[in-house]
């Protein structure tokens, strides 16, 4: 896919362009799936004690929420090739919406089950983020473009943890029981999805130049049809082994963000003897990190591109999890709370730049299958999570030894980074690209106020 008049720059404070309402709109529709996705995650304590609830079971929760994700990843990453992300977007807020709201409705384990099934579907908003940011963005600040709009969209896993709990006390306050305040808190989130999703509509297009539709009938861009049908890019992805590398990767990095989201506020309350809403406040310290810790990775993926090319990205991509399996394991031994919570940003820095560098080399595997590779490879983030998730449902196994074991299994994971190659042509191709953007580009750097 070639899609002409990418933004050399990102110029933060503008809504002027296309370029910068796609950003503005993915990152903040991608933080709003958050509070669908894993709001209950916080009030998990709660619901535990109104359906009666195993730790067994939770975990099952926990695996149900991430996992119909992988399915839908895949799909929505040939659908934004086909029909855009503008559309893509605006159908999975608003059917999305109405799983979250309905939860509320859940009076056992199987119905809640099934509930945070349905929800996890809008985890899939990521691959469209990364989409429309990849097709926006020039090379020399994709990576950037890529790690912020998807950070501060991650940012939802923070302050969904501080928000949530002041919502449901927000609802106590009004005077109903917790067993009705969970499932009123819920709602919240599901209006605001809905709302979102009317607002990527009207507000957004496809590509600098227009929407899919329009440049398709002016010729600007093939059908998505025959060999750029939906079939047939799948294939393309699926085919490229550097494709699964990345799927590897990123079940490491995004795949443990997910788990820590889910079971952080739970597994402060229970290990440290800490109120709902403290242990509510330090978990969401762990996706506050987002503010800046993707954006770094991708920021640093562009720099590495600057003096070592592609390689460098990957260069930096097998650094980055390195560090992450290695603060994983200390996380893991922490038994004091002041030293847990510091080890804690240590390891959610390196996941979230870890994350972002991944981003930074997606969208140079194969351009004309963008959608499938980054279907693939978001996937592959929920797919690490479900693993995870059976690591902390067993009743036999600790927290401490699940983390212990995910360190181990993320410093592992961090070699099939090094798989990633790319041909002489494609380096040279990639760099001259690189070259160019940045002659494009006369202003002060990648990241601007203006």
């Amino acid at each position: 896919m070639e899609i002409r008049n990418k933004a050399n720059r990102i110029r933060l404070l503008s809504l002027r362009t296309p370029q910068m309402r796609a950003f503005h709109f993915s990152w903040f529709a991608f933080h709003i799936c958050f509070f669908g996705w894993f709001g209950i995650a916080p009030l998990m304590a709660i619901v535990r004690d109104d359906l009666g609830l195993t730790k067994t079971q939770i975990g099952n929760t926990i695996i149900a929420s991430v996992a119909i994700t992988i399915v839908v990843r895949l799909v929505m990453g040939v659908l934004c090739d086909r029909i855009g992300p503008r559309k893509a977007y605006t159908w999975l807020l608003c059917l999305g919406s109405l799983p979250v709201m309905g939860i509320g409705l859940a009076s056992s384990f199987e119905t809640f089950f099934l509930a945070r099934l349905a929800i996890g579907a809008i985890g899939a908003s990521f691959v469209i983020t990364q989409y429309h940011t990849s097709v926006m963005f020039a090379p020399n600040v994709v990576g950037t473009a890529n790690a912020t709009s998807a950070g501060w969209g991650n940012l939802g896993g923070g302050t969904t943890q501080i928000l949530m709990p002041l919502i449901f006390s927000g609802m106590l306050m009004l005077g109903v029981n917790e067993a009705l305040g969970w499932r009123l808190a819920m709602i919240v989130p599901g209006v605001v999805l809905f709302f979102a999703g009317i607002g990527y509509y009207l507000f957004t297009q496809d590509a600098p130049d227009g929407n899919f539709d329009e440049l398709r009938a002016r010729g600007e861009l093939p059908e998505a049809s025959g060999e750029h049908g939906m079939g047939a890019s799948f294939k393309t992805a699926a085919k490229d082994i550097r494709v699964w590398a990345l799927f590897v990767v990123y079940a490491a990095c995004f795949g443990v963000e997910l788990t820590i989201n889910n079971i952080a506020a739970i597994y402060f309350f229970d290990n440290f003897d800490l109120t709902l809403a403290t242990a509510g406040m330090i978990a969401g310290l762990f996706g506050l990190m987002n503010i800046f810790a993707r954006t770094l990775g991708g920021v640093f993926s562009d720099l590495f591109a600057r003096n070592g090319g592609l390689k460098g990205r990957v260069r930096w991509l097998f650094i980055a999890m390195l560090c992450e399996g290695v603060a994983l394991l200390f996380f893991s031994q922490m038994h004091v709370l002041t030293l847990a919570i510091g080890i804690m940003l240590v390891f959610s820095l390196f996941v979230q730049m870890a994350e972002g560098a991944t981003f930074g080399v997606v969208p140079f595997i194969n351009r004309k299958a963008l959608g499938a590779v980054a279907g693939i490879v978001g996937a592959g983030g929920n797919a690490g999570a479900v693993a995870a998730g059976f690591l902390f449902r067993s009743e036999s196994l600790s927290y401490q030894q699940g983390l212990f074991y995910l360190g181990i299994a993320v410093i592992i994971a961090s070699l099939c980074a090094l798989v990633v190659r790319f041909s002489p042509e494609v380096e040279a191709e990639e760099a001259k690209a690189y070259t160019d953007a940045v002659g494009e580009d006369t202003g002060a750097g990648a990241l601007s106020l203006r």
